[in-house]
Order: C-alpha cells, then structure tokens, then sequence
C-alpha cells in the first residue's frame, strides 16, 4: 500500500467529529505569539512566575512537551502524567493557549538500550549513539511501535483539555540527520523499490545498471548506496533520498493518524526548516500537515541574512498555497551552533518577525521562553534571557508583543506574488551528487542570486513546482533546475505557449527523473522551448571571467549554444564559448523563454532581470536595502516598510492611509525612521 492509499484508508476509518474543525487562530484575539516552553528544566514555583511574564508579554500560545518523552514514560510502558498535568492546568488558567507536542524526537535512553538496532546508522557505517537530539531509524519497527505508544497515550489523555488547540508531530524531521542505514532502512528501500518499479527490469533500466556492470537479478541483491571504492550509481542516490524522504513522512502520518482518531477537529503539523533542511520533499510533506509551520534561523554571519530571511518566508508561503502560515521558530538574539553566533542589534527582533509577519504568516514564535542554564543550547538566545526582565532583549519581547496587538487586523491577509522561482528538492538532491561537470554548481547560489536581486527591487516572489500551475503568473525564473521530468517539461511548454514569460538559467533541463540524460542534445526536454541546444559545456576556470557583447561579464560557467529559432541577445566576446550566443530570447506560441548560459551576479543580473520584468509588467522599485511587501484583505491593503538602513526612508502614502504602529494619520508620505518597521493600511474596495 502507497502511502496516500494508507492516508485515504486511515482517513476513511475516523469517525466524524461533530465538533467544528478549528485551526490554530480559532477563538485567538489576534495574531499569535509565543514560543518554545520546556518548563520540566525548571522547578514548579519557576513555572508561576514564567506564567505571569508570558501574559506581560502578550504571549497567547506556547509549544510544550517537545523532548519530554524520558519523563513521560521513564520505563518502556510505564507511563508518568503527573507533571504535563499540571502544566498544562496552570496554562489553560492563565488563559494561554498550548501546542502539545509529541517527543519523538528524543527517544530516552532505556530505548536505545533495549533495542540498539534502531540506532541510526551513517553511510559509512558508524552506529550513532544516543545523548543528543535527533530521533532513532524512522524505518525501524521499534522506534515505530514505541512512538506510536507514547502518542497514542498523549492523545487518548489530552484530547479534551481546554489548554490544547493543536498538536505539533516530533521536530524538525530531517535535523540533525536524516538518512540511515541500518537493516531495517535497507529492507524497507527493497520495498519502496518494489513499489516504485515492480520489476527488476524496469528498475535496472531506470538506474542504468548495465553500466560499470551494476545489474540485479535479486531484490536481495539491493542495499542502501553505502560508501564504496568509487562514487555510487547515482540514480540510486537519488532513489534513496526520495526513500528517506517518504520513510521520515509516513513517521509523521502515523503519529498525525493516531491523533486524529481522539481529536479530528484540531489541526496537526510539524515544524519545517523550509530552506534550510534538504533531506526532505516539503511539496509532498506540505499537502499532510493541517497548517504549514516553519522554524527559521539567521545566517548571522552573513549581511545579507535578512534577504535570506524573505527567502525562507516566501518559501514557507508557497508551501501554505498562499494561505497563512506559523512561525514556530526563530531567535531573540544569537543562536549557539554557528561558527560565529553574531547577536542581534537593537531593533532586529522585531524587523526579523515583521518580516515573516509581511510574508505570510499568522504566528510569531521564537525558541525559546526562558534560557536554559543546561545543556547544548545553554546560550542559545530566549526570550526571557539570563539577564532577566531587565535586559534589551526582554524589552524588545515585550514591544513586540504589544505591536503584534496593534496589529492583528492583518491575521489572515494574503500575500501575493507575480513572479514565481521554481524549486524542486528532488532536482537538487540530483544536482548536488558528485561528478558534475564542475564543483561550482551550487543551486542555492544560483537561486539566492536571483532571488536577491528580486527582492532589493520590491518584487513579492513566490515558489513553485515545476510541475505546479504557473498560469498565475507573469514570469517563472528557474535559477537551477537540473532535473526536468515529462510532466515538468510539458507544464512549462504549455505556461510559456499560453502566454507566460520564463528564464532559465544554465545546467537546467539537463536530466529526467532518473538522473539520465535523454536522447539528443542538452537541454533535454527544454530544447524546443528555448529555440536552441547546447553542443558542449564549458565550464570556466575558479578564477576565470567571460565578457558578453553588451557589457556583462560572466563567470563559473559557458555553454557551447546553437540557436534553433531563439534570438541571440548578446554574444560571448572571450572564453571558451567566444562568438557564441550567452544570452537568448525566443518567442514561443504566445510567450517568451530566456537562457542564461552564464552566472551573471550584482548589477549585470539585475539589469537583466529589470529588463524581463520591465517587458511583462511587473512593477518594480528603486534598488535599496528598505523591504516593502503588500498583504491583502478584503477590504484593506497592508503595506509593510522595513528599513535595514541608518537612514531614514519614505515611501509615498495614499490619501486615508494611516500607520498602524502609531495610528498616525498618513498625508501623503510614509517615514520609516532607521533599522524600524511601518505598516501601513490602506482602504481599498
């Protein structure tokens, strides 16, 4: 059985609930806001008083219960209530609200010890031990039945407790690793395999076995893609993370199923790491959760974190088709487990969680309440830090807390977008194998540029499927799409025939889904709709740069082009592709396909960019570092400005509009004082 048929057969199985299907805003005032709340590091009197500073805070909804699973059930069936009783009692009489979470991220000890084969084992062979965090082999039928038991108890216990308005499965799925290769794993990859292909023929034929003479002739025959003399067949790799993938998915349905069973009206979700976490296919994860919840964490190295920050929003938005979405995490400050765990400056609490608040989401949470003075994460950022109430950052939570109630007539306000970046985790698992054509082809690279240069010109993006419906928008960019299966290439045939705009940039359209090249030319399935193919790749030196005909220049890559019915918009005037096409334009049934055989970065890929959105019409600002996203409701627009600058920034106001921090009455101009945040609302209809 697949499993959607297990998802459809379980569904088919609940008994309906006469009690109306919640979500995580039903009954809330307004926006939420919270966080992590692990209370068991704390003895009880510290709970009353964490209590009374969360509802100082404004703080309506907390995470408990996440890595409590030693505590609950100290023994293998003995289980202990006593104290999540009673936290959840003092939380339902505070009038805060619980997400409840099942800890089977955090198998206990005496787990690992009776069962030391559920252990997750490394692909070169290393059994890991328990003492961290991270969950045991989601393929062994231990770890399994073990979770299944301890939610099944939680569930049957809390379902109806007045504290709890949604459960929240495991954490991060994926974090720390995410594929084994115990017994159970390999077993359990036969299956899939079998389910996947049916016949050893079509499976040898898929991976391309015959050669370095790799044929089955055995299901037996099969083991995970371990480490070997030489690099391993790579459709196999590919075949495996699509396993892990769906291994760590049907995890998180069985405990969701369980769940469901005692409280179908209240949603089920995890929490994902939308950019950051690539051992997982969200697109398909996405469709199983009841609301879409993200955690994010600066890169706080970079300079340019808060753009990678909109990235990961617009991300998490598109996961949510569009709709609102929760911000399970992110960070008060500094974080403990980077190189350089740089603190955040005054002000960047609140441009950080407006700034998903502006994308899309409906929940600002952080991890966590209170500092733990234990432990890995013992200087990881809270909420309540070490230097308590009398802090910066305890201030600042308490600001953010009293904007988030000015601003709650935003909650469920839409965010939308004209411009669509595809992103295929499938094709990036492909891509970033060994043996590519050179180690410079790094797709996140290529789709932060992109992504990037869009958003310092205000260009709301969404992302998407290659596979997805397109057709509401403008212009599709794809960055890095290496892998392009049937019904991706037809998808985008039929968006660029209809009328749409598409660019694509160099290495896409080079594999199926298998990871072998169809017959003919590169770019495989995109040749007739980039009116060209490319004869040969050439890929650049580490140091090495290209000029184009039009002032560009390149770098990493070029590609020997020859047009079949494209345009050449510039030419190669050096390098190893000199008087070649670089750039291209074809008209296509009703819409234009671009190709973009270099790396163009900064100001040469902004011009291009500029022109492409300038042809479509997609409006655009002013190049600056000042963040302008529009959410809109029925009747209102709402016009977020967040200023990362020393300066002071204006934007034009339309006649009645009026900021919502303030309440100031608007007369024609907008002024977002240095490194704040202005949301102005606009009547419209």
């Amino acid at each position: 059985m697949t499993l959607e048929q297990q998802r459809r057969a379980d569904a088919s199985d609940t008994q309906p609930d006469a009690r109306p299907r919640r979500t995580p805003w039903s009954g809330a005032r307004g926006l939420r806001y919270g966080g992590d709340y692990n209370p068991e590091q704390w003895p009880r009197e510290t709970w009353v008083d964490d209590i009374a500073l969360m509802r100082e805070a404004g703080i309506d909804l907390v995470s408990v219960n996440i890595f409590s699973w030693a505590l609950l059930e100290p023994r293998e069936g003995e289980f202990r209530f006593d104290q999540l009783d009673d936290i959840l009692d003092l939380l339902a009489g505070a009038g805060i609200d619980v997400d409840l979470g099942t800890p089977t991220a955090a198998p206990p000890a005496w787990f690992f010890t009776t069962y030391p084969e559920a252990r997750v084992v490394t692909r070169d062979g290393i059994a890991l031990g328990h003492g961290s965090r991270g969950m045991a082999s989601p393929s062994s039928p231990h770890y399994r039945r073990a979770a299944a038991a301890i939610t099944e108890q939680l569930a049957r216990r809390y379902a109806q407790h007045p504290a709890v308005v949604m459960w929240h499965v495991h954490n991060e799925y994926g974090a720390p690793v995410s594929e084994s290769y115990d017994e159970a794993s390999v077993l359990a990859f036969r299956e899939w395999l079998r389910r996947r292909y049916d016949t050893l023929d079509a499976l040898n034929s898929a991976w391309g076995t015959t050669f370095w003479g790799q044929r089955y002739t055995e299901w037996h025959e099969i083991d995970a893609p371990r480490l070997a003399p030489s690099v391993v067949n790579p459709a196999q790799r590919l075949d495996f993370a699509r396993f892990t993938s769906d291994a760590l998915l049907a995890c998180f349905v069985m405990e969701r199923d369980i769940i469901r069973q005692h409280t179908p009206h209240l949603p089920v979700t995890t929490n994902f790491m939308a950019t950051s976490c690539p051992s997982m296919d969200l697109w398909a994860w996405s469709r199983e959760v009841d609301v879409v919840a993200n955690d994010h964490y600066l890169t706080a190295e970079r300079r340019d974190n808060h753009v990678l920050l909109a990235m990961d929003a617009d991300l998490t938005r598109s996961l949510a088709d569009g709709r609102p979405w929760m911000l399970m995490e992110h960070s008060t400050s500094a974080v403990n487990w980077q190189p350089r765990n740089i603190a955040k400056r005054a002000g960047e609490l609140a441009r950080n969680s407006i700034s998903h608040l502006a994308r899309g989401a409906d929940a600002i949470m952080f991890f966590q309440f209170r500092a733990s003075r234990s432990g890995a994460e013992k200087f990881h950022s809270a909420m309540l830090p070490h230097a308590g109430t009398g802090s910066r950052i305890w201030r600042e939570v308490v600001a953010l807390g009293d904007d988030l109630t000015r601003l709650a007539g935003v909650r469920g306000a839409t965010t939308r977008a004209e411009v669509a970046v595809l992103w295929d985790w499938q094709s990036f698992w492909a891509q970033d194998l060994e043996w590519r054509p050179s180690v410079d082809l790094d797709h996140r690279r290529r789709i932060e540029a992109f992504y990037s240069a869009l958003w310092h010109r205000d260009v709301t993006v969404d992302f998407a499927h290659p596979a997805a419906d397109l057709s509401g928008y403008r212009v599709v960019l794809a960055p890095a799409l290496y892998l392009v299966d049937e019904l991706a290439q037809r998808n985008l045939r039929s968006y660029v025939e209809a009328g749409g705009t598409l660019v694509v940039s160099y290495f896409s359209g080079v594999v199926d889904e298998h990871d072998a090249v169809p017959a003919g030319p590169h770019p495989g399935g995109l040749r007739d709709v980039l009116g060209l193919v490319v004869e040969e790749f050439l890929p650049l030196r580490s140091d090495e740069t290209v000029q184009l005909d039009t002032g560009e220049r390149g770098r990493i890559w070029t590609d020997a082009v020859r047009t079949e019915g494209a345009e050449v918009v510039s030419r190669y005037l050096d390098g190893p592709a000199e008087g070649g096409p670089a750039l291209t334009r074809h008209a296509f049934g009703a819409g234009t396909a671009w190709y973009v055989s270099t790396d163009l970065e900064g100001g040469d890929l902004d011009a291009l960019l500029v022109r492409v959105l300038g042809e479509t019409g997609v409006p655009f600002g002013a190049p600056d570092e000042v963040e302008v996203v529009v959410r809109h409701a029925d009747d209102a627009a709402y016009t977020f400005a967040i200023n990362h600058t020393a300066a002071p920034a204006h934007l034009t106001a339309p006649a009645g509009a009026v900021e919502m921090l303030t309440g100031e009455k608007l007369g024609g101009t907008l002024t977002v004082p240095p490194h704040l945040v202005r949301v102005m609302r606009t009547t419209t209809g």
